[in-house]
Order: structure tokens, then C-alpha cells, then sequence
């Protein structure tokens, strides 16, 4: 069974282009519409389709609204997609095609031209780019919001997801690190035309900066760690050796930079081991269902 899970914040315009689009092409599935404290005609409008409505009593945030819609599904196959037409419905085979193939989770991977703004695109490119390094996959989206993904996979890692907008990057990484299998299907998203984007350049700006420290210290520590380590060192011993020639002497800077680079070191090491532990009963739970 199919479970489409759709978070929704004061969007009437956009759920009534996209659920009757939504029911068509799939009729069989259980379409839930999160309501995350919309104080619109969103409710009215779905109270018009064969939709479950699940509602929070106040903004929670798209990752909480995700969370709430993954709860509250019955299907073993859960697809995530925007309210405010972003997303086409008619994408949803191709990437449960992709899906059937054997993978765990297919995301919508937005293709030149879907992005709104350049800005936006450029970002997205940088993180994808930063987080395919980290887990040495190729990751052609990383902050698609528009997914497929087996609901038992995706519900042992809802305790890491934040509230926010930054779920699609969280779980992508999950999904990596556990060796689960994840699949790319081409899509184009047209321009949001209904609202406003709930998304701020200047404060998500730096929301997604710490999302890539995020990223490094708790998927992948090393891959952070001891980059940053080799810079301290090579720094430490390029400068002893400007002073050894320049003044015969060792001084605490180059002492400082050293000390820095271990310490550096013992802490990727340390978290490292620390990242392990969210990923220790992943093998238990999958034989208990």
C-alpha cells in the first residue's frame, strides 16, 4: 500500500490545483495532508477530496509536519511531495518504478531550470557536491523534498530529522551512512505560483551553513576532522620552519598550531565512534518486522 504524505502550511491555492491532480493518478493510494497550524482555507479545500487530515495545533515546521505524516501512515511505501505545486503527481510512477528496481528510497532530482533562483540552485549544487564527497556516493539532490522511500527504512531514522527544512538532507545522509539503497529519477519542477515560500535567503542561508557542519559531524566526522587536522599541522610545521630559519628557535604558535592538529584528530576519532551508535540496532529492527 501506498501512503502519500503531504505537508501543508496555509496552502488552499496549491492543494486545490494538486489533490484532485493527486487522486487521479493515484486512486488507490492513502493521501495524507499534514496540516501544520494553516490559517487558510486548507482544511476547506481538502474536506472536497478522499483525504486524510492530520492537523497540528500550531506551525511546527515542514520536517515536523514529515514526521507527523510518516506516524500516521498505514502504507509500507510512503511518498513525500510539496502542497504548493512544485511537485507533479504525474512524477510519482516513474520514481515507484524506480522504487520496485530494489532500491529504498528514489527522490525527484530536479533538473536545470526548477530550482527558484539562482541562489537556490547554486546552494543546492555546493551541498550535494559537499555531502557526495562525504559518503562517496553521487547524490544528484540533496534538499529534494519530493521522495519514495519504504516506510520501515525511513521510520528508523525519524528521531534524527529536524523540524525544520532541512529533513531531505538529513535522511538522504542516513540513508548512506546505513548502506541503504537510494536511486535518482530526473524530474522538473516548475516555479511555485500559489503563495509565498515560507523559505528566508538570509536566515536559511545560515540555517544550511550549519546543516553542512551538521552534515560532517554526524555522518562522517573524519571526513571533517582530519582535513582540518592536516591544516593545523602543515601550518604548525611550515611556520617552525620560518622561525628556525628566520630566529634558530621553536616558537608557542607553531606549539599551539601542533597541539591543535592532535587535539582536532582525537576529537574526529572520538566522533566517529559516537556517529556508529545511531546506526548500532539498525539490523535488529529490520529483522524484527
Amino acid at each position: 500500500m501506498l501512503s502519500v504524505v503531504v505537508p501543508a502550511r496555509n496552502e488552499a491555492a496549491g492543494l486545490a490545483e494538486l489533490l484532485p491532480r493527486l487522486c487521479q493518478v493515484l486512486p488507490g493510494a492513502e493521501i495524507i495532508v499534514v496540516n501544520d497550524g494553516s490559517d487558510d482555507d486548507s482544511l476547506k479545500v481538502c474536506a472536497g477530496f478522499p483525504v486524510r487530515v492530520v492537523s497540528h495545533p500550531y506551525p511546527k515546521g515542514n520536517g515536523a509536519a514529515v514526521k507527523t505524516g510518516a506516524r500516521a501512515a498505514r502504507g509500507d511505501v510512503l511518498a513525500f511531495m510539496d502542497a504548493d505545486g512544485q511537485h507533479k503527481p504525474e512524477d510519482l510512477p516513474d520514481l515507484l518504478a524506480k522504487l520496485e528496481e530494489g532500491y529504498d528510497m528514489v527522490v525527484g532530482a530536479r533538473q536545470a531550470g526548477s530550482q527558484a533562483g539562482f541562489h537556490r540552485a547554486a546552494a543546492n549544487d555546493i551541498f550535494s557536491r559537499f555531502a557526495s564527497w562525504m559518503v562517496m556516493q553521487p547524490i544528484a539532490d540533496l534538499t529534494s523534498g519530493f521522495r519514495v522511500v519504504r516506510a520501515s527504512r525511513f521510520r528508523q531514522f525519524l528521531y534524527l530529522l529536524p523540524n525544520g527544512f532541512s529533513y531531505p538532507t538529513t535522511i538522504t545522509m542516513s540513508f548512506f551512512r546505513a548502506g541503504y539503497g537510494v536511486a535518482y529519477v530526473p524530474i522538473h519542477s516548475p516555479h511555485r505560483t500559489n503563495g509565498a515560500s515560507h523559505i528566508h535567503p538570509l536566515r536559511d542561508g545560515l540555517r544550511f551553513l550549519l546543516i553542512i557542519i551538521k552534515i560532517g559531524t554526524l555522518f562522517s566526522p573524519q571526513k571533517l576532522f582530519l582535513p582540518i587536522s592536516a591544516g593545523f599541522f602543515v601550518t604548525g610545521l611550515g611556520y617552525y620552519l620560518y622561525t628556525y630559519l628566520t630566529a634558530g628557535r621553536f616558537t608557542n604558535m607553531s606549539a599551539l598550531l601542533f597541539i591543535s592538529a592532535v587535539f582536532t584528530f582525537l576529537i574526529g576519532i572520538v566522533s566517529e565512534q559516537v556517529s556508529a551508535l545511531h546506526y548500532k540496532n539498525i539490523d535488529t529492527e529490520d529483522r524484527s518486522k
